[in-house]
C-alpha cells in the first residue's frame, strides 16, 4: 500500500461529491482512510468540513480529527460542531489527542468542552493539560495497562483483559504495586509462556526503561528510538505510574523538532505556519531581515576601508562574492550537521572538541581544492599567479573558519543555554562575509601592492 498524497483528481472529487447530495457524499468518503480524508481537509472550506465530520460516524470523525495537521485547526472544528456531536467525538479520542485538540483552544472554551464530559473523561484531561505539552506529560496517554506484581499469571491474563477492553491497542505490560509504584514492565510472551501457578514478580523486568512527567520530548523520543521500544512508561517524582508514550507520538513529536530546527536554521519562525497568509510570514521574518541586514553593514564595513584596493585591482570586486559565498555555504553544511549531532546527542566536551576539529579539517581540505581551482582559473584567464594565490589562501583560509564557527558557534550557544539553531545562521554568515572581505582584501593590499 502507497502512502497517500494530495492530488488534484481526489480534491475534485471530493468537492463534486460535496456538491451533491449526503448519500453522494457518504458513498465517496466510504473510499478514504480516516487520515486520508484529514489531509483532504486542507483543500475544503471550514463549512464543508463541518458538514462531512456531521455524516461520518463517531469511531471515524474522531480518527479524522486526531490526524488532523495542527494548521488546519481540529480544535475550531471541535467548536463548531453540535454539543452531543462534541461529546461523542471527543470521548472517543485517546486522552492525549483530546488533550492535544483541546489545549489549542481559549480557557472558556476548554471549559465549555469539558464541562460536557463525564467527570472522569474531564479529569484525566484536566491532568494532562496541566504538563507542559513538549514533556512526557503533555504527550502520555494516561490510558495504560497495569498489573500487580503479586497476582498469578491466571489473575494477570484476566485483569488484562479487563482492562484492554478500554483501549484500542497496548504494547506493554507495566507492573505496580499495592501504592501504584511502578516496579518494571513485563511481556505479554513471558506471561502466556510462564507456569500456571507463577506469579508476576518472578517474570518482572525492573530494569525497564522510563521517563519522569517533566522529561523533555526530544529525550523521550531518542530514549524510545535507542532501546527500540513501542512505548515508554511515564513516572512522577515518586515513581507513581502515570502513563505512557508511544511510538507514534514520538514521530509526531521528531517531525515537528526537525521542521522547528529547518525554519530556525533559515531565519524563519516556528511560530509561523506553512499555510499561513503573507502577513503572518512578513511577522515572522521581518525581524530575523532586519537583524541580518544589521550584520551586512559589517561585511560592507570591511570593503569600504579596501575602497583604494579595489580601485586600483578591480578584478578582486568579482572574486569577492566568490569568497563570501562559498564560505558562507560550507558554514551552512557544518552548522546543519552539527545542529543535527546536537539534537541527537548530548555531547561531553571531547565530543564538542572532536566535532569541531573535524569540520576544522574539512574545511582546510575542501578551501584548499577549490582555492586550487580558482588559482588555476585567475592563472588562465586573467594572467596573474599572485592573483590566484591570493584568492588561494582567502578561500582556504575563510573555508577553515566557515568550519570552525559553523561548528563552534551552535555547541556554544547551547552550552549557554540558547537554542543554537535560532541565531546560528545569521552569527556565522557575519563572520564569513567579514573575514571573506577581510582576507582576500588584506592579503591583495599586502601582496599585490
Amino acid at each position: 500500500m502507497q502512502s497517500f498524497e494530495l492530488d488534484k483528481t481526489d480534491v475534485s472529487k471530493l468537492k463534486q461529491a460535496i456538491g451533491g447530495d449526503n448519500e453522494l457524499l457518504k458513498a465517496t468518503l466510504a473510499e478514504y482512510h480516516a487520515s486520508e480524508i484529514a489531509i483532504l481537509f486542507e483543500s475544503i472550506s471550514k463549512e464543508d468540513r463541518q458538514r462531512i465530520i456531521n455524516l461520518l460516524d463517531v469511531e471515524t470523525a474522531s480518527e479524522v480529527i486526531a490526524e488532523m495537521h495542527e494548521e488546519s485547526h481540529p480544535e475550531e472544528l471541535l467548536l463548531q460542531l453540535h454539543p452531543e456531536k462534541r461529546i461523542e467525538i471527543v470521548e472517543e479520542l485517546d486522552y492525549d489527542d483530546a488533550t492535544d485538540i483541546i489545549s489549542q483552544l481559549e480557557e472558556h472554551e476548554q471549559k465549555e468542552i469539558l464541562e460536557d464530559l463525564s467527570e472522569h473523561d474531564a479529569s484525566s484531561i484536566r491532568t494532562l493539560l496541566s504538563y507542559d505539552e513538549e514533556t512526557a506529560g503533555g504527550l502520555m496517554n494516561t490510558q495504560v495497562i497495569r498489573i500487580n506484581l503479586n497476582l498469578t499469571k491466571k489473575d494477570a491474563i484476566d485483569e488484562i483483559i479487563r482492562q484492554s477492553e478500554e483501549m484500542e491497542e497496548f504494547y506493554t505490560v507495566n507492573v505496580v504495586d499495592d501504592e501504584n509504584t511502578f516496579k518494571g514492565v513485563v511481556s505479554l510472551k513471558d506471561i502466556i509462556k510462564a507456569k500456571g501457578n507463577a506469579k508476576i514478580t518472578e517474570m518482572v523486568n525492573a530494569d525497564a526503561v522510563y521517563v519522569k512527567a517533566e522529561t523533555d520530548q526530544e529525550e523521550v523520543a531518542r530514549l524510545i528510538s535507542q532501546y527500540n521500544l513501542t512505548s515508554i512508561p511515564v513516572v512522577d517524582d515518586h515513581m507513581k505510574l502515570l502513563g505512557r508514550v508511544t511510538f507514534d507520538d514520538v514521530i509526531d513529536v521528531l517531525e515537528d523538532e526537525n521542521t522547528e530546527d529547518i525554519l530556525k536554521i533559515s531565519g524563519v519562525s516556528e511560530d509561523e505556519e506553512l499555510s499561513g497568509n503573507w502577513i503572518e510570514a512578513v511577522k515572522s521574518r521581518l525581524p530575523w531581515l532586519i537583524i541580518n541586514l544589521g550584520t551586512a553593514f559589517l561585511a560592507s564595513a570591511v570593503i569600504r576601508h579596501f575602497d583604494p584596493t579595489i580601485d586600483l585591482i578591480p578584478l578582486l570586486s568579482a572574486y569577492m562574492t566568490i569568497i563570501a559565498g562559498m564560505g558562507g555555504n560550507a558554514a551552512t553544511q557544518a552548522l546543519a550537521v552539527t545542529v543535527r549531532r546536537i539534537s541527537l546527542y548530548d555531547l561531553t566536551d571531547n565530543q564538542a572538541y572532536r566535532a569541531v576539529l573535524k569540520e576544522f579539517t574539512v574545511g582546510l581540505i575542501n578551501g584548499a581544492v577549490n582555492g586550487l581551482i580558482v588559482l588555476v582559473f585567475a592563472y588562465f584567464f586573467d594572467h596573474s599567479l599572485m592573483l590566484g594565490v591570493v584568492i588561494f589562501l582567502a578561500m582556504t583560509g575563510n573555508m577553515i573558519i566557515a568550519g570552525i564557527t559553523g561548528s563552534g558557534i551552535p555547541l556554544i550557544l547551547k552550552r549557554i543555554g540558547i537554542d543554537p539553531a535560532i541565531a546560528s545562521s545569521i552569527i556565522i554568515t557575519t563572520f564569513t562575509d567579514v573575514f571573506g572581505f577581510l582576507l582576500l582584501l588584506g592579503l591583495a593590499s599586502k601582496l599585490l601592492l
